[in-house]
């Protein structure tokens, strides 16, 4: 079948699902994103790592420039409750609501509610399981 000939909703479906996997600020422990990346790779969707040491317009700027699906942050420094109003409030200016956002690291319990209501959509903590994350960005992005 042709791909003009298939339905949008198909073309969707088999549309490889683009993930950033950002390290915002100066957090420099990279192993869990890796790992992450590595994944995401491995469940079929493409990756973009960024590397450590990315701003919030950096991680932004990579989004929208390779049409990111959703982007997953990767903070262990503590520093979420800075890093993740910026970014959010970047991709609103941005028009950019739509891309999924997941965080991963050390995330007091404390802090999710309001991580939520700032538009991330899940946060995994140590000891998720990757197929979890997985299986939760997969989900989100074709919801």
């Amino acid at each position: 079948m042709a791909e003009t000939d298939t339905a949008p909703e198909q073309r969707q479906a088999d549309k490889k699902i683009r993930v950033v996997v950002a390290k915002p600020g100066l957090d420099g422990h990279d192993r869990g994103a890796k790992i992450i990346a590595r994944a995401l790779r491995d469940a079929g969707m493409e990756v973009i790592y960024t590397g450590l040491h990315q701003t919030p317009e950096q991680i932004v700027e990579t989004a929208l420039q390779e049409d990111a699906d959703a982007v997953g942050l990767s903070i262990l420094s503590g520093a979420h409750m800075t890093l993740v109003p910026r970014i959010t409030k970047l991709f609103g200016e941005q028009g950019a609501d739509d891309v999924v956002l997941v965080l991963g690291g050390t995330i007091p319990v404390d802090d999710v509610e309001e991580l939520k209501k700032l538009g991330v959509s899940e946060i995994f903590t140590p000891g998720s399981s990757v197929q979890e994350i997985v299986d939760y960005i997969r989900g989100a992005v074709r919801a």
